[in-house]
């Protein structure tokens, strides 16, 4: 199983050569001081489309069939996954449809549309998502693309941690955000491939804890209702992410709403990198004391960063004064 899966990630770096960025690795003095150990992070925020996702996204679309491609592709996403296939699917001239729920974020729906998909909005739930990309299958006949739970979607987003180990390992840690699971999935492979005696950790949001609860019961949990500003993480976990998972993560550290801000916050603030709530979720443990303490050296993949700044901005709009009015 751990050859395959390793085949499969080193078809993926082959593909994704020249293609997708080498993102930076980049290291805090205060964090190193507050955490007690030496931290560097992945900055998958820097990478095409702005996450992670474009690694998984063009693997699996440059592996498919003429024929498939002339079908073009179809998912649903909440944005960041839609993102990576929409910018993919463009640079390998195929079509692309994405179905996108209504509470998504505005400035991922704009970057879907802005890469040239077909943007076709659902009700914010589950069920809503998948059927109205069944209904759009069969119009279009369009290849589905699954966000997570696929084998070279795992496979593309395995090559951030391959990079991050080849740069700056080894690790005695590695945190990653976990939604549906393919970003700690692909982890997970690639660092058991390459280093002996490494922990790897996911960190989920306390209020969408499905991965937790479902390791926890030895079996996948997909019936909740995820409640958490992280919304890259409200996908419910894949069927082979959870198998992959069960063999090869050490351990699941829920995160609440407020560690979340904190951690965002610090990031923005110290490091001066751009970083959504989905990211700092692997980051808000390290500044807790849930991990950490003892000089360990720690890796963390930095998951994207597109954060809808319209609010922000307007914000400060607002109470912004001109020179005329001072």
């Amino acid at each position: 199983m751990k050859d395959k899966l390793w085949k499969e990630v080193s078809g993926a770096k082959d593909r994704l050569e020249g293609v997708a960025h080498v993102t930076p690795v980049f290291t805090s003095s205060s964090l190193d001081h507050i955490a007690k150990s030496c931290v560097y992070f992945k900055a998958e925020n820097l990478q095409l489309s702005g996450s992670f996702k474009f690694r998984g996204a063009y693997n699996t679309l440059s592996a498919l069939s003429g024929e498939e491609r002339k079908r073009g592709v179809i998912t649903h996403s909440s944005g960041n996954h839609g993102q990576a296939l929409a910018l993919a699917a463009k640079m390998l001239d195929e079509r692309a449809f994405v179905i996108m729920p209504a509470d998504a974020p505005a400035v991922k729906r704009e970057a879907v549309a802005a890469y040239g998909a077909m943007v076709i909005p659902c009700a914010p739930t589950q069920s809503s998502r998948v059927g109205k990309t069944r209904e759009m299958i069969e119009q279009t006949s369009a290849v589905f693309i699954d966000s997570h739970d696929d084998l070279k979607v795992i496979a593309g987003q395995a090559t951030a941690t391959v990079e991050l180990i080849e740069e700056s390992g080894p690790f005695d840690i590695i945190l990653a955000p976990i939604g549906g699971g393919g970003l700690i999935a692909g982890t997970a492979i690639a660092a058991a491939h390459l280093l002996d005696g490494v922990r790897v950790i996911g960190c989920e949001p306390a209020g969408a804890d499905d991965a937790f609860r479902s390791l926890a019961a030895g079996e996948r949990i997909t019936d909740f209702v995820p409640q958490t500003i992280a919304d890259g993480l409200r996908t419910p976990l894949g069927k082979l992410n959870f198998e992959i998972m069960q063999q090869l993560v050490d351990a699941i550290i829920l995160v609440s709403e407020e560690e979340i801000l904190q951690a965002m916050r610090f990031v923005w603030e110290r490091m001066k990198l751009i970083i959504e709530p989905s990211s700092a979720v692997a980051v808000a443990p390290l500044l807790t004391g849930a991990i950490g303490g003892n000089g360990e050296r720690i890796g963390v993949i930095i998951s994207g960063g597109n954060v809808d700044l319209d609010s922000f901005f307007s914000t400060l709009a607002k109470t912004s004064v001109s020179p005329l009015q001072s």
